[in-house]
């Protein structure tokens, strides 16, 4: 094989390879968001996978709840009661209440976060409204639980046993509609 040969065939041998690693780049990041709690990621409560249900402390923590909705989406949303006091390891529940003002169906999917970033990893969401897309009718108004642990592993953590208060923070985003003539079929 001439030198050129084994040129051009690396270069398209890193370029598929570079190929790759973007279209892997999302669900690795993703990944990496869920194990670590990085940017403020809450983890997903799996009883299947937990080996054990959490011990409760006599410890508490401040949670304070925020709702956003983006300027494309006509629904009002805001927390029930905007902060509670929950004991770490205790299961906990919040309400968010969403309403429509719009004259027709509109369906929203909500992106979320916790502050703290060191928070992230121990603010273990059991289920949630933002697990999945919300459809609310003209007018409908809803309330949506969320419910919620602070595991006790937190105070063995150096950066963030001494948090006082977690944010948990939502935003709400319409879901584009399916343009019907670039629907497959």
């Amino acid at each position: 094989m001439s030198p050129n040969a084994k040129t051009a065939s690396l270069a398209g041998l890193l370029a598929i390879s570079m190929v790759g690693l973007g279209f892997a780049a999302v669900p690795l990041y993703n990944l990496f968001c869920r194990v670590t709690g990085f940017g403020g990621t809450t983890q997903r409560y799996d009883p299947v996978a937990a080996a054990e249900v959490p011990q409760v402390l006599s410890q508490t923590i401040s949670v304070r709840f925020d709702a956003n909705v983006s300027p494309k989406l006509p629904w009002k949303f805001y927390p029930e009661h905007p902060t509670d006091t929950v004991s770490i390891g205790a299961r906990d529940m919040a309400i968010f209440i969403a309403q429509n003002n719009s004259p027709h169906a509109v369906t929203g999917t909500a992106s979320f976060n916790v502050t703290p970033d060191a928070a992230g990893k121990y603010f273990t969401k059991i289920q949630c409204f933002c697990f999945t897309e919300q459809k609310l009718e003209a007018g409908q108004q809803v309330r949506m639980p969320v419910l919620f642990f602070v595991d006790p592993k937190i105070m063995d953590d150096p950066d963030a046993r001494d948090i006082q208060e977690i944010t948990l923070s939502y935003t709400f985003h319409p879901v584009e509609p399916v343009d019907e003539g670039k629907k497959a079929s």
